[in-house]
Protein backbone atom coordinates (compact mmCIF):
# COMPACT_ATOMS: atom_id res chain seq x y z
CA UNK A 1 0.00 0.00 0.00
CA UNK A 2 1.40 3.41 -0.54
CA UNK A 3 0.96 5.98 1.96
CA UNK A 4 1.81 9.63 1.24
CA UNK A 5 2.22 11.46 5.07
CA UNK A 6 1.99 14.60 4.97
CA UNK A 7 3.73 17.33 7.26
CA UNK A 8 6.46 14.77 7.88
CA UNK A 9 9.26 15.41 10.31
CA UNK A 10 12.35 13.88 10.83
CA UNK A 11 11.16 12.03 13.97
CA UNK A 12 7.69 10.92 12.59
CA UNK A 13 9.71 9.24 9.65
CA UNK A 14 11.73 7.61 11.91
CA UNK A 15 8.87 6.00 14.10
CA UNK A 16 6.59 5.09 11.04
CA UNK A 17 9.69 3.59 9.54
CA UNK A 18 10.33 1.77 12.37
CA UNK A 19 6.66 0.02 12.82
CA UNK A 20 6.39 -0.38 9.38
CA UNK A 21 9.57 -2.87 9.03
CA UNK A 22 8.85 -6.02 7.20
CA UNK A 23 5.47 -4.61 5.88
CA UNK A 24 4.15 -4.22 2.65
CA UNK A 25 3.84 -0.05 2.64
CA UNK A 26 5.21 2.26 0.74
CA UNK A 27 5.49 5.62 2.68
CA UNK A 28 5.88 8.86 0.55
CA UNK A 29 7.26 11.40 2.86
CA UNK A 30 6.16 15.48 2.84
CA UNK A 31 7.06 18.06 3.80
CA UNK A 32 4.31 20.57 3.49
CA UNK A 33 1.33 20.38 5.07
CA UNK A 34 -2.05 18.98 3.49
CA UNK A 35 -4.49 21.32 2.12
CA UNK A 36 -6.61 21.59 -1.41
CA UNK A 37 -3.17 22.90 -3.90
CA UNK A 38 -0.67 20.27 -1.89
CA UNK A 39 -3.37 17.45 -2.05
CA UNK A 40 -2.03 16.11 -5.72
CA UNK A 41 1.14 15.02 -4.03
CA UNK A 42 -1.10 12.17 -2.70
CA UNK A 43 -1.42 10.86 -6.56
CA UNK A 44 -1.46 7.17 -6.87
CA UNK A 45 -1.44 6.91 -3.01
CA UNK A 46 -4.63 4.72 -1.34
CA UNK A 47 -3.91 6.28 1.78
CA UNK A 48 -2.70 9.50 3.42
CA UNK A 49 -1.22 10.36 6.67
CA UNK A 50 -1.75 13.78 8.36
CA UNK A 51 -1.68 15.81 11.63
CA UNK A 52 -3.48 18.18 13.47
CA UNK A 53 -2.58 21.62 11.20
CA UNK A 54 -3.28 19.81 8.28
CA UNK A 55 -6.87 21.12 6.54
CA UNK A 56 -9.12 18.02 5.17
CA UNK A 57 -11.91 20.04 4.17
CA UNK A 58 -14.47 18.98 1.66
CA UNK A 59 -12.08 20.73 -1.45
CA UNK A 60 -9.22 18.46 0.10
CA UNK A 61 -10.84 15.75 0.40
CA UNK A 62 -12.86 15.46 -3.04
CA UNK A 63 -9.15 16.16 -4.64
CA UNK A 64 -8.11 13.32 -2.92
CA UNK A 65 -10.99 10.62 -3.52
CA UNK A 66 -10.12 11.93 -7.54
CA UNK A 67 -6.77 10.41 -7.35
CA UNK A 68 -7.93 7.05 -5.79
CA UNK A 69 -7.23 7.60 -2.27
CA UNK A 70 -9.62 5.91 0.41
CA UNK A 71 -8.22 6.12 3.85
CA UNK A 72 -7.05 9.17 5.92
CA UNK A 73 -4.98 8.01 8.94
CA UNK A 74 -4.65 11.01 11.34
CA UNK A 75 -1.26 11.26 13.60
CA UNK A 76 -3.10 12.99 16.53
CA UNK A 77 -6.20 12.25 18.97
CA UNK A 78 -7.74 15.43 17.81
CA UNK A 79 -9.97 15.92 13.99
CA UNK A 80 -11.67 18.99 14.19
CA UNK A 81 -9.45 19.63 11.18
CA UNK A 82 -11.29 17.22 9.10
CA UNK A 83 -14.76 17.72 6.96
CA UNK A 84 -16.32 14.25 8.26
CA UNK A 85 -19.66 15.02 6.49
CA UNK A 86 -17.36 15.31 3.18
CA UNK A 87 -15.43 12.12 3.90
CA UNK A 88 -18.78 10.04 4.63
CA UNK A 89 -20.04 11.44 1.26
CA UNK A 90 -16.87 10.43 -0.37
CA UNK A 91 -16.24 7.66 0.64
CA UNK A 92 -13.50 7.79 2.76
CA UNK A 93 -12.35 6.46 5.81
CA UNK A 94 -11.22 8.29 8.70
CA UNK A 95 -8.80 7.03 11.79
CA UNK A 96 -7.56 8.77 14.75
CA UNK A 97 -4.70 7.64 17.53
CA UNK A 98 -7.03 8.54 20.48
CA UNK A 99 -4.95 6.98 23.58
CA UNK A 100 -1.24 7.78 22.06
CA UNK A 101 -0.12 8.57 25.87
CA UNK A 102 -2.31 10.71 27.95
CA UNK A 103 0.62 10.65 30.60
CA UNK A 104 2.47 12.83 27.74
CA UNK A 105 -0.10 15.74 27.89
CA UNK A 106 -1.18 15.44 31.25
CA UNK A 107 2.79 15.51 32.76
CA UNK A 108 3.43 18.60 30.56
CA UNK A 109 0.21 20.43 31.33
CA UNK A 110 1.47 19.87 34.90
CA UNK A 111 4.78 20.86 34.36
CA UNK A 112 2.98 24.63 33.04
CA UNK A 113 1.88 25.31 36.05
CA UNK A 114 4.30 24.93 38.35
CA UNK A 115 6.86 26.70 35.56
CA UNK A 116 4.44 29.69 36.11
CA UNK A 117 3.21 29.48 39.65
CA UNK A 118 7.05 28.97 40.57
CA UNK A 119 8.56 31.51 37.50
CA UNK A 120 11.10 28.51 36.29
CA UNK A 121 11.16 30.33 33.53
CA UNK A 122 12.15 33.57 34.62
CA UNK A 123 14.65 31.81 37.42
CA UNK A 124 16.53 30.04 34.64
CA UNK A 125 17.28 32.93 32.64
CA UNK A 126 18.31 34.89 35.44
CA UNK A 127 20.85 32.51 37.18
CA UNK A 128 22.72 32.23 33.87
CA UNK A 129 23.02 36.08 33.65
CA UNK A 130 24.55 35.60 36.92
CA UNK A 131 21.41 36.95 38.88
CA UNK A 132 20.62 34.86 42.48
CA UNK A 133 18.02 37.59 43.45
CA UNK A 134 14.42 35.69 44.41
CA UNK A 135 13.06 39.37 43.60
CA UNK A 136 10.09 38.72 41.75
CA UNK A 137 10.15 35.04 41.93
CA UNK A 138 7.37 34.63 45.06
CA UNK A 139 5.20 31.72 44.06
CA UNK A 140 2.33 29.82 45.66
CA UNK A 141 1.88 25.89 46.85
CA UNK A 142 -0.15 23.99 45.09
CA UNK A 143 -1.32 22.17 47.44
CA UNK A 144 -4.29 23.16 48.85
CA UNK A 145 -5.17 25.25 45.85
CA UNK A 146 -8.88 23.98 43.43
CA UNK A 147 -8.04 23.24 40.18
CA UNK A 148 -10.55 23.99 37.68
CA UNK A 149 -10.17 20.62 35.03
CA UNK A 150 -12.99 21.01 31.78
CA UNK A 151 -12.81 17.66 30.14
CA UNK A 152 -12.22 14.62 32.01
CA UNK A 153 -11.06 11.74 28.96
CA UNK A 154 -8.22 10.22 29.22
CA UNK A 155 -5.65 13.60 29.43
CA UNK A 156 -7.83 15.34 32.12
CA UNK A 157 -8.54 12.24 33.96
CA UNK A 158 -4.32 11.41 34.29
CA UNK A 159 -4.45 15.54 34.96
CA UNK A 160 -7.11 15.03 37.86
CA UNK A 161 -4.69 12.19 39.35
CA UNK A 162 -1.29 13.78 39.49
CA UNK A 163 -3.26 16.88 41.17
CA UNK A 164 -4.68 14.87 43.93
CA UNK A 165 -1.21 13.93 44.80
CA UNK A 166 -0.38 17.09 44.84
CA UNK A 167 -2.96 17.33 47.30
CA UNK A 168 -4.97 20.02 45.65
CA UNK A 169 -8.56 20.29 46.05
CA UNK A 170 -10.36 19.24 42.02
CA UNK A 171 -13.49 20.54 40.17
CA UNK A 172 -14.26 19.06 36.84
CA UNK A 173 -16.78 19.43 34.20
CA UNK A 174 -17.39 16.82 31.73
CA UNK A 175 -20.48 15.87 29.63
CA UNK A 176 -20.09 12.44 31.93
CA UNK A 177 -19.56 12.16 35.69
CA UNK A 178 -16.30 10.02 36.11
CA UNK A 179 -17.32 7.85 38.94
CA UNK A 180 -13.77 6.82 39.77
CA UNK A 181 -12.35 10.17 39.72
CA UNK A 182 -15.67 11.42 42.15
CA UNK A 183 -15.03 8.27 44.59
CA UNK A 184 -11.39 9.84 44.56
CA UNK A 185 -12.86 13.37 45.93
CA UNK A 186 -13.03 14.95 42.34
CA UNK A 187 -16.23 16.89 42.24
CA UNK A 188 -18.21 17.59 39.04
CA UNK A 189 -20.09 20.65 38.92
CA UNK A 190 -21.71 22.98 36.12
CA UNK A 191 -19.34 24.85 33.83
CA UNK A 192 -19.76 28.23 35.20
CA UNK A 193 -19.58 26.73 38.81
CA UNK A 194 -16.48 26.03 38.04
CA UNK A 195 -14.98 28.52 36.46
CA UNK A 196 -15.96 31.21 39.38
CA UNK A 197 -14.33 28.77 42.02
CA UNK A 198 -10.94 27.50 40.74
CA UNK A 199 -7.73 29.16 41.37
CA UNK A 200 -6.12 27.40 38.18
CA UNK A 201 -8.27 25.93 35.41
CA UNK A 202 -6.79 23.44 32.47
CA UNK A 203 -8.62 22.66 29.22
CA UNK A 204 -9.13 19.00 28.23
CA UNK A 205 -11.81 18.20 25.90
CA UNK A 206 -12.19 18.58 22.01
CA UNK A 207 -12.16 21.38 19.63
CA UNK A 208 -16.09 21.41 18.13
CA UNK A 209 -18.76 24.14 16.88
CA UNK A 210 -19.95 23.74 20.79
CA UNK A 211 -16.61 24.18 22.63
CA UNK A 212 -14.87 26.80 20.00
CA UNK A 213 -13.86 29.86 22.30
CA UNK A 214 -15.58 28.01 25.48
CA UNK A 215 -12.81 30.44 27.01
CA UNK A 216 -13.73 33.82 25.75
CA UNK A 217 -14.66 37.14 27.57
CA UNK A 218 -18.11 35.83 29.63
CA UNK A 219 -16.10 33.05 30.87
CA UNK A 220 -12.88 35.38 31.90
CA UNK A 221 -15.21 37.30 33.79
CA UNK A 222 -16.61 34.72 35.72
CA UNK A 223 -13.16 33.53 37.24
CA UNK A 224 -11.41 34.72 39.76
CA UNK A 225 -8.43 37.61 39.97
CA UNK A 226 -5.18 36.14 39.35
CA UNK A 227 -6.27 33.09 37.83
CA UNK A 228 -4.38 30.42 36.26
CA UNK A 229 -5.23 29.03 33.00
CA UNK A 230 -3.46 26.67 30.82
CA UNK A 231 -4.46 25.02 27.46
CA UNK A 232 -3.01 22.10 26.19
CA UNK A 233 -5.90 20.64 24.26
CA UNK A 234 -6.73 22.75 21.24
CA UNK A 235 -6.41 26.45 20.21
CA UNK A 236 -9.82 27.48 19.22
CA UNK A 237 -10.84 26.72 23.11
CA UNK A 238 -9.57 30.44 23.85
CA UNK A 239 -10.38 33.56 22.54
CA UNK A 240 -7.03 34.96 22.50
CA UNK A 241 -8.15 38.89 22.46
CA UNK A 242 -10.23 38.19 25.23
CA UNK A 243 -7.09 36.52 27.16
CA UNK A 244 -4.86 39.30 26.58
CA UNK A 245 -7.14 42.06 27.73
CA UNK A 246 -7.86 39.79 30.87
CA UNK A 247 -3.85 39.76 31.00
CA UNK A 248 -3.42 43.56 30.54
CA UNK A 249 -5.87 44.58 33.80
CA UNK A 250 -4.22 41.77 35.46
CA UNK A 251 -7.21 39.59 35.76
CA UNK A 252 -5.42 36.63 34.55
CA UNK A 253 -2.36 36.22 37.06
CA UNK A 254 -0.70 33.75 35.00
CA UNK A 255 -1.44 31.59 31.00
CA UNK A 256 0.35 28.36 29.76
CA UNK A 257 -0.30 27.96 26.48
CA UNK A 258 0.89 24.82 24.26
CA UNK A 259 -1.53 25.52 21.45
CA UNK A 260 -2.84 28.96 20.00
CA UNK A 261 -5.60 28.88 17.45
CA UNK A 262 -3.63 30.70 14.50
CA UNK A 263 -0.94 27.75 15.26
CA UNK A 264 -0.84 26.73 11.64
CA UNK A 265 1.95 29.07 10.22
CA UNK A 266 3.83 28.82 13.23
CA UNK A 267 4.22 25.79 14.79
CA UNK A 268 6.34 22.79 14.33
CA UNK A 269 8.40 25.31 12.06
CA UNK A 270 11.55 27.49 12.40
CA UNK A 271 11.14 31.31 12.15
CA UNK A 272 14.01 32.36 14.49
CA UNK A 273 15.40 34.17 11.25
CA UNK A 274 12.39 36.33 10.68
CA UNK A 275 9.81 38.61 11.79
CA UNK A 276 6.36 36.95 13.15
CA UNK A 277 4.00 38.30 11.23
CA UNK A 278 1.27 37.41 13.52
CA UNK A 279 0.76 40.84 15.75
CA UNK A 280 -1.51 38.93 18.71
CA UNK A 281 1.25 36.14 18.85
CA UNK A 282 3.68 38.49 19.29
CA UNK A 283 1.56 40.48 21.86
CA UNK A 284 1.41 37.41 23.86
CA UNK A 285 5.04 36.75 24.19
CA UNK A 286 5.37 40.00 25.30
CA UNK A 287 3.51 39.58 29.15
CA UNK A 288 5.96 38.11 31.58
CA UNK A 289 3.66 36.15 33.02
CA UNK A 290 2.70 33.50 29.81
CA UNK A 291 4.42 30.79 28.85
CA UNK A 292 3.69 29.25 25.63
CA UNK A 293 5.63 25.87 24.26
CA UNK A 294 4.94 24.61 20.23
CA UNK A 295 2.48 21.85 20.45
CA UNK A 296 5.11 20.00 22.42
CA UNK A 297 2.61 18.56 24.94
CA UNK A 298 2.50 14.90 23.28
CA UNK A 299 6.03 15.13 21.99
CA UNK A 300 7.96 12.10 24.18
CA UNK A 301 9.62 8.46 22.80
CA UNK A 302 6.41 6.70 24.07
CA UNK A 303 4.03 8.70 22.54
CA UNK A 304 5.58 8.99 18.97
CA UNK A 305 6.05 5.05 19.19
CA UNK A 306 2.27 4.72 20.28
CA UNK A 307 1.21 6.89 17.32
CA UNK A 308 3.35 4.76 14.70
CA UNK A 309 2.07 1.65 16.19
CA UNK A 310 -1.85 2.82 16.15
CA UNK A 311 -1.15 4.08 12.22
CA UNK A 312 0.44 1.48 10.78
CA UNK A 313 -1.99 -1.20 12.39
CA UNK A 314 -5.01 0.72 10.76
CA UNK A 315 -2.78 0.56 7.57
CA UNK A 316 -2.87 -2.77 7.32
CA UNK A 317 -6.25 -3.64 8.97
CA UNK A 318 -7.87 -1.55 5.63
CA UNK A 319 -5.30 -3.31 3.44
CA UNK A 320 -6.63 -6.50 4.74
CA UNK A 321 -10.41 -4.88 4.53
CA UNK A 322 -11.13 -5.55 8.52
CA UNK A 323 -12.56 -3.62 10.98
CA UNK A 324 -10.66 -0.11 11.43
CA UNK A 325 -9.69 0.86 14.95
CA UNK A 326 -10.42 3.88 16.28
CA UNK A 327 -12.62 5.54 12.94
CA UNK A 328 -14.26 8.68 13.23
CA UNK A 329 -17.47 9.03 11.46
CA UNK A 330 -20.02 12.14 11.22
Amino acid sequence: MRVAAFSIKPYDRESLAAASVGLPLEWVWLEPRLDRDTARLAEDAEAVNCFVNDSLDAATLERLARLGVKLITLRCAGFNQVDLDAAARLGLAVTRVPEYSPHAVAEHTVGLMLMLDRRLHKAYNRVREGNFSLDGLLGFDLHGRTVGIVGTGRIGRRVAEILLGFGCHVLAHDPGVDKALEARGVRFVPLDDLFATADIVTLHCPLTAATRHLVGARALSLMKPGVMLVNTSRGGLVDTRAVIAALKRGHVGHLGLDVYEEEADLFFTDHSGSVIQDDTFSRLLTFPNVVVTAHQAFFTKDALDAIAAQTVRNLMLFQRGAPLEAEVRA
